[in-house]
């Protein structure tokens, strides 16, 4: 599939995803670049992170406290400049009011060029998986925190009256999308991905050396799409200034 090259980075951006590991797996390699570039990159997650365990022995407020400590490491070796953990457990999410100020809120304190989250157009991948509702959902909020309301006065106004103004981001990139449009070169960071995907032990005790093969090889097949080593693919967003 021909597709565009993005080299641009954005002086500013706001990731935003549902649980602890997801932007290492969904946009990890990118978000080093970008970093690694002088971009300061930001990160929210929007859910406590508290069931990401099948063992019913499991303490979700134990696993949740040290979910947020590995998403602080994974964020350390990304580059990431801050990490804000969402209290609502995982599967509980509302595409709500209080979901969509949070986010607002976020960007309009931030003032992010470019805004990072889940495609949630995404469903069905296949006949084995479909996308997480957590994920979906932390999508739509995102893109109707973005557009209208983080640059309508009119929404969330006691925002405003906290010293928060209006921001409209310039562009807004969909992973996991099943309709890319952007591709970014990450040649040389997907190492830096893999080892911030690591720092989340919790999820990844059992994951042999299969996990990284498999990792490099969707790197590698997004990479052709555009004519480099490694490459992760975007549905990108445009918003006219």
């Amino acid at each position: 599939m021909a597709g565009v090259l993005s080299d641009d980075v954005p002086v500013r951006a706001l990731a935003v995803y549902a649980h602890p590991d997801d932007p290492e797996i969904s946009a990890g390699a990118t978000i080093a670049r970008w970093a690694g570039a002088g971009c300061e990159v930001h990160l929210l997650v929007t859910t406590r992170g508290d069931k990401g365990s099948e063992d019913p022995a499991t303490d979700p407020d134990e696993l949740a406290a040290r979910r947020r400590a590995e998403t602080e490491d994974a964020a350390a070796v990304l580059g990431i400049a801050s990490v804000t953990h969402g209290t609502r457990p995982d599967g509980e999410l509302a595409d709500d009011d209080e979901l969509r100020r949070l986010i607002c809120g976020h960007v309009r304190r931030l003032r992010p060029d470019v805004l990072l989250c889940p495609d949630p157009t995404a469903v069905f991948f296949g006949d084995t998986y479909f996308n997480h509702r957590d994920h979906r959902i932390t999508g739509w909020a995102a893109l109707d925190a973005v557009a209208p309301a983080a640059g309508n006065p009119h929404y969330f106004p006691e925002q405003l009256a906290a010293g928060l103004a209006p921001h409209q981001v310039q562009a807004v990139y969909l992973s996991g999308t099943l309709e890319p449009n952007c591709w970014v070169d990450v040649t040389g960071y997907l190492d830096t991905k893999i080892e911030a995907l690591f720092r989340h032990a919790s999820q990844l005790a059992t994951t042999g050396p299969w996990f990284r093969t498999f990792l490099s090889e969707r790197a590698e097949e997004a990479g052709r799409s555009v004519g480099v080593r490694h490459a992760e693919a975007f549905r990108r967003l445009t918003f006219a200034r």
